[in-house]
């Protein structure tokens, strides 16, 4: 309650998005929510019980961690799936909840036979196959071997899916490669097939993918950063536009289909007035060139603002744009509101989002900081609080 800032989510937005998702993935396809990066920094917590009322019943995260917390914020009886890491003791808990999780080399297959005999309850795996990204992955003798572990304890394994992951589906320079992971992906899971392996869900498709890559489109997608209401990247949200024409602008000319989910606010937390000649805040980056009106809101780097937008970051105040004066604090920055008439101390700022018919998008902060939007969301500190509105 005594937060410097604020992430708004609006639970609207994020219904319009997933309908607009299904819609384009199709009816036979299953939707998972991925969620890892606290919900691309949306928050656990509140997103998952919001997606839920919004119709999504999957979930995946990265790590046990994230399964945790997905899990204590469930509100309905919907799955959760582990990408990445399960350290320690986790399996074990992650076998207990029902919770399935990616098998990726043959040590994490015996322990989950090792655990699956203690608790005598079946684990639930995803097979990922190695196709070219050369991160993770099954392949030549492992995955044979893998085929035989699975076959010799079908009372404590079950195969809930098959999967990949694309090398960068949201780039063209990727094509010839992603085209290549496709056309593996899919005679690995012929292959499957023909070992008398039920292989449950194929699933390879991210955001980007199931834009650009119509065929990457299975029996399920990880949707990620376009249910938040944004874009993989700029080339994928133009090749949408070119592929769907007027369907693109969602009925109505130029009107991005995808909606912004998160509002970021602040306030107003002091106002100075600064003279012709003076330099504002840390050493001598800003100098004002007339008499000045200048007001202080109580987020820096420490809060996600980064320091490279000192001087180029802008924000909202009264429906106006203000821009950031001076060096990005760790807890402040300075912005200049001597062209926004009636600015007092408690006034709402607009970091991230709208303000009247203004906008600061996540795009524009990204594109002075060199960090992708993805980068920019995960930033943001998991204490901020999280408030959900219509």
């Amino acid at each position: 309650m005594f937060s410097t800032s604020s992430i708004e989510l609006s639970e609207s937005a994020l219904k319009r998005n997933i309908r607009f998702l299904k819609n384009s993935i199709g009816p036979n396809t299953k939707f998972s929510s991925v969620v890892k990066g606290n919900a691309y920094g949306h928050g656990i917590r509140e997103f998952v019980p919001m997606a839920e009322r919004c119709g999504v019943r999957h979930f995946s995260v990265f790590s046990a961690a994230e399964a945790h917390v997905a899990l204590r914020s469930l509100v309905r009886d919907s799955e959760i799936m582990i990408m990445g890491d399960l350290a320690d003791d986790a399996m074990e808990w992650a076998i207990e909840n029902c919770i399935s999780f990616y098998v990726f080399d043959l040590a994490r297959l015996h322990e989950a036979v090792e655990k699956a005999t203690k608790l005598r309850m079946k684990a639930k795996i995803h097979l990922e196959i190695e196709t070219g990204l050369h991160r993770t992955g099954l392949e030549g003798q492992d995955l044979l071997d893998a085929i035989d572990i699975i076959r010799r304890n079908p009372n404590k394994l079950v195969v809930e899916g098959v999967c990949t992951h694309y090398a960068g589906a949201e780039s063209s320079g990727n094509y010839l490669r992603i085209q290549g992971q496709m056309h593996r992906f899919a005679q690995q899971c012929e292959w499957l097939k023909n070992q008398n392996i039920d292989i449950g869900l194929r699933h390879a498709a991210c955001s980007a993918a199931a834009f650009v890559y119509p065929d990457s489109i299975l029996d399920m997608v990880r949707i990620g950063i376009a249910q938040y209401g944004f874009w993989p990247s700029k080339e994928t949200e133009m090749h949408y536009v070119l592929q769907h024409g007027q369907q693109a602008t969602d009925k109505v000319k130029n009107r991005d289909p995808l909606r912004r989910v998160i509002t970021w606010k602040s306030r107003v937390m002091s106002i100075k007035k600064v003279e012709k000649g003076d330099f504002v805040g840390y050493g001598n980056t800003y100098l004002t060139m007339r008499k000045e009106k200048v007001g202080v809101v109580p987020i820096g780097y420490s809060d996600g603002f980064s320091r490279n937008l000192s001087n180029l970051g802008h924000v909202l105040v009264r429906g106006r744009r203000a821009p950031v004066v001076g060096v990005v604090n760790m807890n402040s920055m300075m912005i200049n509101i001597t062209e926004i008439p009636g600015v007092e101390v408690g006034d709402e700022v607009v970091i991230l989002g709208k303000q009247n018919r203004m906008q600061i998008s996540v795009g524009s902060f990204s594109d002075m900081t060199r960090y992708m939007n993805y980068e920019i969301l995960v930033r943001l500190p998991g204490e901020t609080p999280r408030i959900v509105v219509k």
